[in-house]
């Protein structure tokens, strides 16, 4: 076997993977079809809930310090009222304006230093799958050459090679609308007020570059394969906002639909999915590139655990189970929000349009309306299904990154999850947790035994908690009786960790 896991597509969400896969001490090739990394940044941001995940692996800094942080999004740019995420349950209450070449950079830094290889210029051309693994043929540089691996992942992007080989279908919705997106080294940022009160997107990017998206009605129906001129981009800025904005030397100019599609699967044997390659939407919302970053997250730890060894049955078949909701949500969702923004610009519907616009701003102003979509677009609500009929409340849940106090000192939950395994907390203030029953069992999970839940209403009378590497709730219980605790607390384990 040449390698453990080879990950098709070194995007965000590929090399996120790979940095999983690596912790966990799994073998892991990464190959791209690309020479170089893209320039151009088609993802502009992170939500909430990819930064928890970054903070969980001690990489939260890096990533802050590179990006610029904003207090709410939008939830369809036609509407005026933003999301609010500063009323979020997090530490990081925030979206992180970052251009997706960046993020890719300091994924790229990340995978390097826990030994992962990443081979440019390679194309999968052929996959084969056998009993015991994957034979994928990949032309490079040096010529054809065949890579031996017990799994393949295809994050290679909407067009996606593995996908089709693997046999895995994609239905949706074709495209019936488009925008223009272009960055420009020269913009007169006098008028970027007024465009974005018109409907036009504006971001300041790094290199002292401008972004500006556009929707034109007259153009809306235009091909994404048609190419975009300096002179179609400059036309349809000065009907949309009445300026050009001050527009020159253009660095990147495309033009994206609003095609949506679900893979069918997530997982065909020993072939996966994540990121693009399993669900593509227009850009409303910003969720694309997070929800392939939490795609990730969810399967690292589990094909780990299956390549390793130790994965109890049907491990494996949980990212399908659990990812492939978010992925109707987010699609179902982008859908929605979609209409508002293609309506408005359709002159049979534009009067109406702008009045429901008017109404949803008007429930947007509801708190609780607006932590509710807030809390779907940050993904901070996503709650996976419990794997037993008499599972806690909390089972499937984002575990809050609650302060500890423990013996080694003070700590928080993101903390204690850096090395990527599990964590068995003990919330009571008595023994610490009985994790090790064997060897094998203690590079699995941790037990931690701390105070200082406080007034978590979450966490009110929970008495221990294990939290899967992903940072979700595995189980939960409130049981006091050692006896019952020992009982529940072994039978978790061995569901999730193979541990006695």
């Amino acid at each position: 076997m040449d390698t453990g896991v080879l990950v098709v597509g070194a995007g965000p969400t590929g090399l996120l993977l790979a940095c999983e896969l690596a912790l966990a001490s799994v073998r892991t090739l990464v190959i791209d079809k690309r020479p170089k990394p893209h320039r151009e940044s088609r993802a502009l941001n992170l939500h909430p809930r990819s930064i928890e995940l970054m903070d969980m692996r001690g990489l939260a800094g890096r990533f802050l310090a590179a990006g610029r942080t904003v207090p709410g999004w939008q939830f369809a740019v036609s509407l005026k009222r933003p999301l609010d995420f500063t009323a979020l349950d997090t530490r990081h209450p925030y979206a992180l304006l970052l251009a997706q070449a960046r993020t890719e950079a300091l994924l790229a830094e990340r995978a390097r230093e826990l030994g992962v290889e990443i081979r440019r210029g390679h194309e999968a051309v052929a996959l084969r799958q056998y009993a015991g693994g994957v034979e994928t043929e990949v032309s490079g540089p040096g010529g054809p050459v065949v890579i031996r691996s017990a799994y393949v992942v295809g994050c290679d992007g909407g067009r996606s090679f593995v996908r089709q080989a693997a046999g895995i279908g994609f239905p949706g919705t074709r495209e019936t609308m488009t925008a223009v997106v272009g960055d420009f080294a020269v913009a007169d940022h006098a008028h970027n007020e007024r465009a974005r009160r018109n409907g036009v997107l504006v971001s300041r990017l790094e290199a002292g570059l401008t972004r500006y998206v556009v929707m034109d009605p007259r153009r809306i129906r235009v091909p994404s394969t048609e190419p975009v001129t300096p002179e179609e981009f400059r036309s349809s800025l000065v009907r949309v906002c009445g300026s050009d904005c001050g527009i020159g030397d253009p660095r990147w100019l495309s033009r994206f639909g609003n095609t949506t599609r679900l893979a069918a699967r997530y997982r065909s044997g020993r072939v996966l999915l994540a990121g693009d390659a399993a669900h593509i939407h227009f850009p409303v919302g910003a969720q694309g590139l997070n929800t392939g970053l939490q795609d990730a997250m969810n399967l690292g730890w589990k094909l780990a655990a299956t390549v390793r060894g130790w994965a109890p049955p049907g491990l494996l078949d949980t990212y399908h189970a659990e990812r492939h909701p978010v992925g109707h949500a987010v699609t179902t969702g982008t859908r929605a929000q979609t209409l508002l923004v293609e309506l408005p610009l359709t002159e049979q519907y534009a009067d109406p349009a702008r009045h429901l616009c008017e109404l949803l701003d008007t429930l947007l102003d509801i708190e609780d309306v607006n932590r509710h979509l807030a809390g779907r677009i940050s993904a901070l609500d996503t709650v996976y299904p419990p794997t037993a009929p008499d599972a806690d409340p909390l089972s499937g849940r984002r575990m809050p990154d609650i302060g500890l106090t423990t013996a080694a000192g003070p700590t928080r939950v993101h903390e204690l999850l850096r090395d990527g395994r599990f964590v068995l907390l003990g919330l009571g203030g008595g023994q610490p947790p009985h994790t090790a029953a064997t060897p094998a069992s203690s590079a699995r999970a941790r037990g931690v035994d701390a105070q200082g839940h406080g007034d978590h209403p979450d966490l009110t009378d929970v008495s221990e908690i294990l939290i899967r590497p992903d940072g979700h709730i595995a189980w939960a219980t409130r049981a006091t009786d050692p006896r019952d605790l020992h009982a529940d607390r072994a039978g978790a384990l061995t569901a999730w960790t193979g541990a006695c």
